[in-house]
């Protein structure tokens, strides 16, 4: 029987303090991780990295190379300023040239994830138009990564459109390639719905999670609009020992990503504690029978 101690344990790049990539697979090292999820957000800076020149890219892969660091994913979260079902017809174009550039990107450096941010518009107002647009050019880009052989995979959000695993295979359904798949946060899963297990066991039975995001959180409620950040792990609504239980049943066998937010601290010292405290449920999971 699989094990899920058995499976690659990474850390998210803004979890670590900041530093040049050197300094960043020095940390993943020094921790104990399997790998590193780059992030590509809204800022300027790691905007950048999708105009690196060849020199800088190949520049990269041989820092990778030397470090001994995998790097199998990109958490594409920049199209938060640049939505795909944004009104603006230019804001909509940047934010599909955005992921067709991460995708090539992507393709030239040997990574064979992007995750997507499940939001039709951010800081703006959702309707039905936004709802249609996103759709309109999600089926784009998916297309696009498809033919170059780079998986996409839609994280389970922060907001409703995209908060279980139900609402995403809606959108599996109206776009039904191998190379779109979903990307669980089993924060975001659990505080949205009371039947996480269930949800992540959907996923799980259609053969359709790419990886998992680990991080705590507070539920969705009437009274609450929930918290989806910097919660710390055991203080939270995540049930990680049901769904550990659920991840060993169905063998799964992919990535787990702990998802974390560094605040300017220099030290490593909480998130080594996370990854321990982690480890620890992983293994209760995986002594307990299996039913």
């Amino acid at each position: 029987m699989h094990r899920l101690s058995d499976c690659p344990l990474g850390i998210y790049e803004k979890a670590l303090p900041a530093g040049d990539w050197p300094a960043l697979f020095g940390h993943v090292s020094d921790l104990g991780f399997s790998f590193i999820e780059m992030s590509i957000d809204e800022s300027d800076d790691r905007l950048a990295r999708l105009r690196w020149s060849s020199a800088e890219r190949r520049d990269f892969i041989t820092l990778r190379r030397d470090a001994g660091v995998r790097v199998p994913s990109i958490c594409l979260s920049a199209n938060r300023r640049f939505p795909l079902g944004s009104p603006d017809h230019r804001m909509r174009s940047e934010g599909v040239d955005l992921i067709e550039r991460a995708v090539d990107f992507a393709d030239e450096l040997g990574i064979r994830v992007i995750q997507l941010a499940g939001y039709d518009v951010y800081y703006e107002p959702s309707d039905e138009h936004t709802r249609a647009l996103f759709l309109q050019n999600l089926r784009r880009v998916v297309r696009y990564a498809e033919a170059r052989g780079v998986m996409m995979s839609m994280e389970i959000m922060d907001t409703r459109l995209m908060s279980s695993v139900t609402r995403f295979l809606w959108y599996r359904q109206q776009i039904p390639s191998a190379w779109f798949t979903v990307y669980p946060d089993l924060g975001n899963l659990s505080a949205w719905n009371d039947n996480a297990a269930e949800e992540l066991e959907l996923g799980l039975r259609l053969g359709l999670v790419a990886a998992v995001h680990l991080k705590d959180t507070l539920a969705v409620s009437c009274q609450s609009e929930g918290q989806f950040r910097d919660v710390p792990f055991g203080s939270g609504c995540v049930d990680f020992a049901r769904l550990f239980g659920v991840l060993r049943r169905h063998e799964y066998c992919g990535p787990f990503l702990l998802e974390m937010w560094n605040r300017g601290e220099t030290d490593t010292g909480a998130i080594a504690a996370a990854r321990a405290w982690i480890r620890d449920q992983i293994a209760v999971a995986d002594a307990q029978e299996i039913r």
